[in-house]
């Protein structure tokens, strides 16, 4: 299922909508301040944005992200009512907006449009490599690669991201689950046999590059 991020400085509201979502069946990520919650998109499929945040405004954090990612799916809370202050919310990158107080349910209904809205996009193409998430399909110029579900969603994870280096640490959350009891090791494990059927060389990658003492990510140049 999707990850979902809230970023909002008020523990009620992270509880409730975490309770609905997790309820729902998705995984939720939280953080209470703009700075957090700019660390932790890479990790999300979706983000839900409080306007007024601690450092780093919502709205700032959403023009980021549509600017870095265009088909990031944001969803924008606030106690902002007025038409101009929506349609400004829009304007900067937010493909929905909940007018605080809200319904729960009503963000998760728009959560779940979002999603939808957002699986037009969910193929990757880059440098040859084509994945598609909808046939759990890769081929590498034209070839089809035999990759396990976790190489599939290992290498899935990097490419959406190019550029972004990710822990070992987060890798695991991501593609193993929050609550698997793993080592870091079981990433570089399976990194290995992905780069094997990728042709990548540690040494010369063309695709995955190693950060030394932090981690992995997908060459931008690619």
């Amino acid at each position: 299922m999707a990850r979902i991020l809230i970023v909002d400085d008020d523990p009620a509201i992270l509880e409730i909508l975490g309770v609905y979502l997790r309820a729902e069946g998705y995984t939720v990520l939280e953080a209470q301040d703009g700075v957090s919650g700019q660390s932790r998109l890479a990790e999300a499929d979706l983000a839900i944005l409080d306007w007024m945040l601690p450092g780093v405004s919502g709205l700032d954090l959403a023009r980021r992200q549509r600017h870095d990612h265009p088909d990031f799916p944001l969803l924008l809370l606030t106690a902002r009512g007025e038409e101009e202050d929506r349609l400004h919310g829009l304007d900067v990158g937010a493909d929905d907006y909940v007018t605080k107080p809200f319904s729960p349910r009503e963000v998760v209904a728009r959560v779940r449009a979002l999603l939808r809205r957002a699986r037009i996009h969910d193929s990757v193409s880059l440098g040859g490599l084509h994945l598609d998430e909808r046939t759990r399909s890769a081929r590498l110029n034209s070839q089809e690669l035999r990759l396990s579900k976790l190489e599939f969603d290992l290498l899935l994870t990097l490419a959406r991201h190019p550029g972004f280096v990710w822990s070992r640490e987060r890798l695991l959350e991501r593609v193993w689950g929050a609550d698997f009891p793993g080592v870091e090791r079981v990433v570089d494990v399976h990194m290995a046999g992905l780069r094997r059927k990728l042709g990548d060389q540690p040494e010369q990658p063309r695709f995955i590059e190693t950060v030394r003492g932090v981690g992995y990510r997908f060459r931008e140049e690619t």
